[in-house]
């Protein structure tokens, strides 16, 4: 029997998904470093999909046990930016579709940027998503719990569908439809950890925006937050209009 050379070995492997592949088999006996390497690395592909599968199956049940409740359309809901020194406080609310399946779907803080706008593209091509945004101004005005609240709202109303059923991170919302408030709930629901996702993407495009209007501050790389670079550039430059000015150190600058 001639011997597969190690590019059509790899390019075999490519179609496997499953640990117990006839093909991965047989092909552990062979000697080669360069198949034993490829080996090696196809099962930690495989071990890697699997666990993922896993999570996405964990983080589902909260919407399984409101399907079988007889709920249809369950949004998520999560906000990005209560902490920041600058700018909008963003909430993003999604109602995934049936049988919807994103493989390393997690709290949008765990994944890496290139991850969230690819996870993002994916869940804008499938889901039913809504947005809200509040301004800074707006933030001081009313205090970032009550614009968080509001931004959420914003969110649901946005949504092309409104839903029977809602998740929220750690938040209640006074809507006419029964919701769950789950703390950590991005980690814990898939639609949760979706809303996530479009909340920051949707939150960092802005951010990134705004640095090339104030370029000073670099929001391009601290989206607003406390970093001791933005600290320094407020002391030598003072707030800008994006500024919260109802936050420390901001208000006793103001």
């Amino acid at each position: 029997m001639v011997k597969l050379t190690i590019k059509e070995i790899a390019e075999q492997l490519q179609s496997i998904n499953h640990l117990n592949h006839p093909f991965l088999e047989e092909m552990k006996k062979d000697t080669r470093k360069g198949v034993q390497s490829l080996i090696k690395k196809k099962y930690e592909a495989i071990k890697k999909l699997e666990l993922e599968r896993e999570q996405f199956f964990t983080m589902m049940q909260y919407e399984n046990a409101m399907k079988l409740e007889g709920f249809n359309l369950i949004a998520g809901i999560d906000e990005v930016g209560r902490g920041p020194l600058a700018g909008p406080v963003v909430a993003a609310a999604v109602i995934l579709p049936e049988h919807f399946y994103l493989g390393g779907i997690n709290d949008s803080k765990q994944l890496t940027e290139q991850k969230r706008d690819e996870f993002y593209n994916i869940i804008l091509d499938q889901a039913a998503i809504g947005v809200g945004i509040i301004s800074a101004e707006e933030i001081d005005r009313i205090n970032i719990y009550e614009a968080t609240k509001k931004a959420m709202l914003a969110a649901l109303n946005d949504l092309s569908v409104f839903p029977d059923y809602c998740l929220i991170d750690a938040m209640k919302l006074t809507i006419p439809v029964p919701q769950t408030s789950i703390i950590k709930g991005d980690a814990k629901s898939i639609s949760i950890a979706a809303a996530s996702i479009v909340a920051k993407v949707t939150r960092d495009r802005m951010m990134k925006r705004y640095s090339e209007k104030y370029p000073q501050y670099h929001f391009e790389s601290n989206m607003g937050y406390g970093t001791k670079e933005h600290i320094d550039a407020l002391h030598t430059y003072g707030p800008c209009p994006i500024h919260r000015k109802t936050f420390a150190p901001i208000k006793e600058m103001v």
